[in-house]
């Protein structure tokens, strides 16, 4: 019972089930470097390793990093560091034994993943601080998410080519405009406590519209690389799929009306997923 209550406060300490996110885009970038290299279910167990431990490594140190202001934050209080479910050092080993697993993953995918796992994880890590000296905190957050499709394009021994970039770009944007209606909720504790973010420095209507001309680029990106990977007309539904999904989303938050943030936030849960399955359908099926 103990075990099982550990376990539950780790994996809601990093909301591991926020995977979902970045994991079908890292999925997605190996998936279309197989089609010219060899594929192998051993890379997809150490993709999914590397990802996981990746993310909750990242997650572990938001969380540290922020744990003064999630105290004095009401809507983050709760959170495990802030109410004492978990002890700084906790927190501390967790992120250097996730940090670990994913450099030893890195290394079994190739000696190439090995090598940019450090960099890789500092782009991770640098989103957790740009808060302080940016107001670019969300578009940071898109590029640590960007790393995915790269990393699972290189994984699979994609080398070249524009296709992981236009996924980069794709999932960059996604995330970034999702991340940007999510800080609209913070706008007045974080101007008090002088921390930086695009609704702080736009305000919340302009921040709202900044994060609807991302996804607007996230659908763009996605049809643009329809092109640059050679993908069957097909593919092109589950474009428009993701369209719909994101526009839904948007629908549900305004510059005046903000209660439905989290409602959005949790539909992003299904963009990833969708977009992958409907990317490999139309591969299988062209075949």
């Amino acid at each position: 019972m103990v075990i099982a209550e550990r376990l539950g406060t780790y994996l809601s300490f990093v909301r591991f089930s926020h995977s979902v996110f970045a994991l079908p885009f890292a999925l997605l970038g190996a998936v279309l470097a197989w089609r010219t290299h060899p594929f192998a279910w051993g890379q997809v167990g150490w993709i999914l390793v590397a990802m996981v431990a990746a993310r909750s490594a990242a997650m572990g140190f938001n969380r540290l990093a922020d744990a003064r202001y999630d105290a004095l934050n009401p809507r983050t209080a709760a959170r495990e560091l802030p109410r004492g479910a978990m002890s700084a050092r906790e927190a501390t080993v967790f992120v250097l034994v996730a940090a670990a697993v994913f450099v030893f993953a890195s290394w079994r995918l190739s000696p190439l993943c090995g090598l940019l796992s450090p960099v890789a994880l500092a782009i991770v890590f640098w989103y957790s601080l740009a808060k302080r000296f940016t107001s670019y905190t969300q578009v940071f957050l898109g590029l640590a998410m960007a790393v995915a499709p790269v990393g699972g394009w290189l994984a699979a021994g994609g080398r070249g080519g524009w296709e992981p970039w236009v996924l980069a770009l794709a999932i960059g944007t996604w995330v970034g405009g999702f991340d940007v209606l999510y800080a609209c909720q913070d706008l007045e504790f974080d101007r008090a406590h002088g921390l930086r973010s695009i609704p702080v420095r736009f305000g919340t209507r302009r921040a709202v519209t900044i994060a609807r001309l991302m996804h607007v680029t996230t659908v763009v990106a996605m049809a643009a690389l329809w092109q640059a990977a050679a993908l069957p007309p097909a593919y092109m539904g589950g474009v428009v799929l993701v369209g719909l999904l994101l526009a839904y989303e948007q629908s549900l938050v305004s510059a005046d009306d903000l209660s439905q943030v989290k409602r959005a936030f949790d539909l992003n849960g299904w963009v990833g997923i969708v977009y992958l399955v409907c990317t490999v359908a139309s591969l299988y099926f062209a075949r």
